[in-house]
């Protein structure tokens, strides 16, 4: 998703999201370290989503 789209959700919607990926990223490292996991880039893009998701917030609930 697009930062820009990010920004118009709710803080509530942002938390579902944030939540959803962190549970992903989980499944992502569990992946990893067991060498199930053919491409390493989802780590980085789930690790990203989640540090814009986390400032988004942070700006909206100051």
């Amino acid at each position: 998703m697009d930062v820009k789209e990010l920004r118009n959700q709710s803080v509530s919607a942002l938390n579902e999201m944030l939540i959803k990926l962190l549970k992903e990223h989980f499944e992502f490292r569990m992946q990893h370290k067991s060498s199930q996991l053919d491409n390493f880039s989802k780590l980085g893009k789930t690790k990203k989503s989640i540090a814009q998701i986390k400032t988004i917030i942070r700006q909206k609930q100051a």
